[in-house]
């Protein structure tokens, strides 16, 4: 006699239509999940970038008026040492991504200038000078620039 008892094989409680059914919801829920993660991966990342341009723009406006300090001392103390110094402050400016606005002797932009004072002058709207410099910050306006503009009938 077999001494070995017959071992049931053990028959599936579901059926592998429903099986098959299952693995896809949980796939599509993985997935759903998964964009999910990326998308709000994706938002840290925007929001960070954001975060660290606005601190470096109102970091820069905080030395923009030591730049203009130190270009009305280079008019009056000629000194090798201070232009060294201020050409050295502007290149680290500049390596951050600030510009100065060249307006001077152009169509007067509000959108890049204001004006605080009108000249007589030849055409309308030209600049005529510049008071204060104006500058962008990786394409946008950080400080407008005061101009002088011309007036034909004045």
């Amino acid at each position: 006699m077999n001494t070995k008892k017959n071992k049931k094989i053990p028959q599936p409680q579901t059926e592998p239509k429903k099986l098959k059914e299952e693995l896809e919801t949980y796939k599509k829920q993985y997935l759903r999940a998964l964009a999910d993660y990326h998308n709000l991966e994706n938002r840290i990342n925007e929001e960070r970038e954001r975060i660290g341009k606005r601190a470096t723009k109102a970091f820069v406006l905080k030395l923009l008026p030591f730049l203009d300090n130190l270009e009305k001392a280079e008019v009056f103390v000629k000194d090798e040492g201070l232009g060294l110094i201020k050409n050295q402050f502007s290149k680290i400016l500049k390596d951050e991504g600030l510009e100065e606005i060249q307006i001077l002797g152009g169509q007067f932009n509000p959108e890049l200038a204001e004006a605080v004072d009108v000249v007589k002058g030849e055409d309308d709207n030209i600049v005529q000078d510049v008071l204060q410099k104006g500058y962008m910050l990786d394409g946008e306006v950080v400080r407008h620039a005061q101009v002088k503009v011309t007036k034909k009938d004045l």
